[in-house]
């Protein structure tokens, strides 16, 4: 998240949906180094993790997602093989751009403090909050 509350997001090459930026880790590599990772590969954008914001669960294919706050310090927006656009968005541009099962991961980050989220969902909303 940069200083102004704009978020980074990818539009996804193979579905065409805005997402957070993401991925699978590597097996010796921690979940705050992939997600440094991921970011930069996707985006072009060096981030630095802050906290851990949310754990997702999407029932309907298995997979749990761990979302980190993170800000950036360096790099060039630019997109990947995995993605067609990446931009900065607000809050009300993650809401009207996503879908709730995805915008709620972002929307969640934007908490200050606390304790991190745990939800699940089907791939389009939330099933049960947490």
């Amino acid at each position: 998240m940069r200083e102004d509350g704009r978020v980074l997001a990818i539009r996804r090459s193979d579905n065409g949906r805005w997402e957070l930026p993401g991925g699978v880790l590597e097996i010796d590599e921690a979940p705050e180094e992939g997600a440094c990772r991921e970011v930069l590969e996707e985006t072009g954008i060096e981030v630095e993790v802050e906290r851990l914001t949310g754990v997702y669960k999407n029932m309907t294919r298995g997979i749990v997602a761990l979302v980190f706050r993170c800000k950036p310090v360096g790099g060039a927006e630019r997109t990947s093989d995995e993605s067609v656009a990446v931009s900065w968005l607000t809050a009300e541009e993650v809401r009207a751009a996503m879908t709730e099962a995805y915008a709620v991961r972002i929307l969640d980050a934007l908490v200050d403090g606390g304790t991190p989220h745990v939800r699940i969902h089907d791939g389009q909303r939330l099933m049960r909050a947490g």
